[in-house]
């Protein structure tokens, strides 16, 4: 264990000797060939094709070739001929969903990443340390990597190129067998012949023995054969393709989506560069590249920049047996909340895991033992909770055949790995704390003030449930509820101010739309702790109302008493910031509402624009220059909302509640890391970062109230 992980070498850096194919024939030095890739082969039992006795069904049915393949009528129709075999990757472009998550924005960027992942396994395994990923000006993406490059001698069992083999078929690859890669993070996902299906055009250039080898594609099948295209010194591939406008919704790639994923993946892989280009618009070409020497340590001190932390340098610990790899680093600030991501093989565990388990019981026995000893604890136990406090970490495992599980499989459910982690983190950092004393005792104490602000909030807690303000069984008097009891078909409205939540209240459908005004701003929980929380009258009516608990420890997403809550405020300066302290109240103590898409931003109109007895209500600028333009400006009345309280109970039901003409904004937030740092920057006590973060981003404003 150290602080820094420079003297720390991984596994997969090593290079074994060749070794025999299974056919005896000698795979190369870098392990990777056409015998690695195999094919899912299955025995197929033959129902009906010929009878025991070996007589000619064509003598028993008089040699109607059709009545001896037509399928067997059924009375409810569904018999044999109802099932449908789809060929080659026809299943990934018939439902492409299943493959890759959506078919709008979040499915478009995991193309990227499918390809990016086969260039991080080359580095995973030491056979790769430079990416690019380009956004080309013609709309199509490039990844370039300088790895071994796809076998593209001829498979054994199929009869044509490896490199066919791995972009035309499902379940092709050489991550099957343990020996071209010990640890892979692609295999998660689902390759790059899914790429290739949902993409109208693909080509691919492999540099490989002294040759630039290239084939086309098109939506999955090759139009060219492999050719040779020219000689080369280097090794490794660039694939170049266009997504499919017939499968995608819209085809427009975000450069600051694709830049936080690349730079996770640099941050994970110590060492490794990877290159962004945004070559889209030819007068302002942008490029980024992402290195980090200092890995998952670097990692936290970027998520900690703008937070003030208790010790200088980061706690770092590795630790690698037996083909499985730990890295931890974690750093204690003076904030109040938790930060903690995890990874499998670069995979972000959004549900945590069994690696995770093993490091929160580590970290929790080893800070109480050593407190107990040291006499830094008088009689108490600390929680997790309390030990985990103003923690900022991350958390990477490498191993072979990572166990999935959970609603999302983003849940790591190897068991073995909870003891890996748990002994290797515990013998670390009991080492640390005896090495550094001083940073032992701050971060004790701060974990014993912790301790002392949740008896506090528990005390509250309980005599606010006395008086029925917690009490899930007791609704709050402000709340106007729902008479429909499914969640699913229910929505909560958390409106700003009384006079708005009056209007919402009257306009609302009674049957699913529950409304709860609130009054003025809530608290900014991120400057504060549990127990000071728990004092603020408006959050305690919000928990009570969700229904779920809060916290950690105690909230339950199954509970939620709705599955829409929906923020609707004054289209101001007032409602902007009454919506970010409720989405920071949301993503710190209640985050599973977010990450199960619970959460909407109401859209309320602009304007309203009236002509004659003709009223359009319009939600951007840009709507309001063509409404007017096309009713003719002379006679146009130009009505701009800033409060919700200014319309009448019917016009907030016809612009903004109901669910047939209404707009909604879902909250989601794909990237943990970049979302915690935002909340950060924006609500933390620091006002630099915040006065930045505005100056960078002033010219992206849409709509300013001035």
């Amino acid at each position: 264990m150290s602080e820094s992980p420079s003297n720390s070498r991984s596994a997969t850096e090593s290079k074994g000797p060749a070794e025999k194919g299974s056919s005896g024939q000698e795979v190369p030095e870098n392990g990777l060939s056409a015998e690695n890739i195999p094919r899912e082969t299955k025995e197929i039992e033959i129902i009906g094709a010929a009878d025991d006795t070996g007589d000619d069904k064509e003598n028993d049915n008089g040699g109607d070739e059709e009545s001896k393949t037509a399928p067997v009528p059924t009375e409810n129709g569904y018999g044999a001929g109802s099932i449908q075999v789809l060929k080659g990757l026809e299943g990934v472009r018939l439902r492409p969903s299943m493959y890759i998550g959506s078919t709008g924005t979040k499915g478009l960027h995991h193309l990227i990443y499918e390809v990016v992942d086969n260039s991080i396994d080359e580095a995973l395994g030491g056979f790769c340390d430079h990416i690019e990923v380009i956004l080309e000006a013609d709309g199509s993406i490039t990844v370039d990597d300088n790895g071994r490059g796809i076998p593209v001698d001829i498979h054994p069992e199929q009869n044509k190129p490896a490199l066919e083999v791995v972009m035309t078929m499902l379940h092709a690859g050489g991550k099957f067998d343990n020996s071209s890669y010990k640890v892979s993070g692609g295999l998660h996902g689902v390759g790059v012949s899914v790429v290739n299906a949902l993409s109208e055009r693909m080509e691919v250039q492999v540099s490989r023995d002294g040759k630039i080898h290239r084939q086309r594609y098109e939506r999955g099948e090759a139009t060219t054969p492999l050719e040779i295209i020219g000689r080369t010194n280097r090794t490794g591939n660039r694939t170049t393709f266009f997504a499919d406008r017939k499968i995608f919704e819209e085809i427009v790639y975000s450069v600051d989506t694709v830049a936080h994923r690349l730079r996770e993946l640099a941050f994970l892989n110590r060492g490794i560069e990877i290159v962004l280009k945004d070559l889209r618009d030819p007068e302002s070409p942008t490029e980024e590249m992402f290195k980090y020497e200092g890995g998952i340590v670097e990692f936290v001190r970027y998520l900690n920049e703008n937070r003030t932390p208790l010790h200088n340098d980061p706690i770092y610990i590795f630790k690698e047996k037996n083909g499985f790899v730990l890295e931890l680093a974690f750093q204690y600030t003076d904030g109040y909340t938790e930060t903690i991501l995890s990874y499998v093989n670069n995979i972000n565990t959004l549900e945590g895991g069994t690696h995770l388990i093993g490091f929160k019981s580590a970290l929790t026995r080893v800070l109480n033992t050593f407190g107990s000893k040291e006499g830094l604890l008088k009689n108490q136990t600390l929680s997790g909770e309390d030990v985990r406090e103003g923690m900022t970490g991350i958390l990477s495992v490498k191993l072979v055949n990572p166990q999935f599980e959970g609603q999302t499989k983003t849940k790591l459910g190897n068991s073995e790995v909870k003891g890996l982690v748990e002994s290797a983190v515990g013998e670390a950092l009991t080492e640390y704390l005896e090495s550094y004393g001083s940073i032992a005792k701050r971060v004790i104490e701060k974990a014993v003030s912790a301790a002392r602000a949740r008896d506090a909030a528990r005390k509250a807690r309980e005599l606010a449930r006395r008086k029925t303000v917690l009490d899930s069984g007791s609704l709050p008097g402000k709340l106007a509820d729902c008479s429909e009891r499914n969640p699913e078909k229910t929505e909560l409205y958390i409106v700003e101010g009384d006079s708005a939540g009056g209007s919402a209240k009257m306009g609302r459908d009674r049957r699913y739309q529950a409304i709860l005004p609130l009054r003025g701003k809530i608290l900014n929980v991120e400057k504060a702790r549990l127990d000071r929380a728990l004092a603020s009258e408006e959050i305690r009516t919000l928990i009570t109302a969700i229904g779920a608990g809060f916290g950690q420890e105690e909230f339950d997403v199954g509970k939620a008493r709705y599955h829409k809550i929906i923020i609707m405020t004054d289209a101001d300066v007032d409602g902007s910031h009454i919506r970010t302290l409720l989405l920071t109240f949301f993503f710190r103590y209640m985050k599973e509402l977010i990450s199960e898409g619970y959460v909407y931003i109401a859209q309320p109109p602009l304007f309203k624009i009236k002509k004659g007895k003709k009223e359009v209500y319009v939600y951007t600028d840009r709507q309001k220059d063509m409404a007017i333009e096309e009713m003719g400006q002379q006679g146009v009345n130009l009505q701009r909302y800033k409060g919700l309280g200014e319309m009448n109970p019917d016009q907030l039901w016809n612009t903004t509640m109901d669910p047939e003409t209404r707009t909604l904004r879902q909250i989601s937030s794909d990237d943990a890391a970049e979302a915690d740092r935002i909340f950060t920057i924006l609500m933390g006590e620091q006002v630099e970062p915040r006065r930045n973060f505005i100056e960078q981003n002033a010219l992206l404003v849409k709509n300013l109230d001035i």
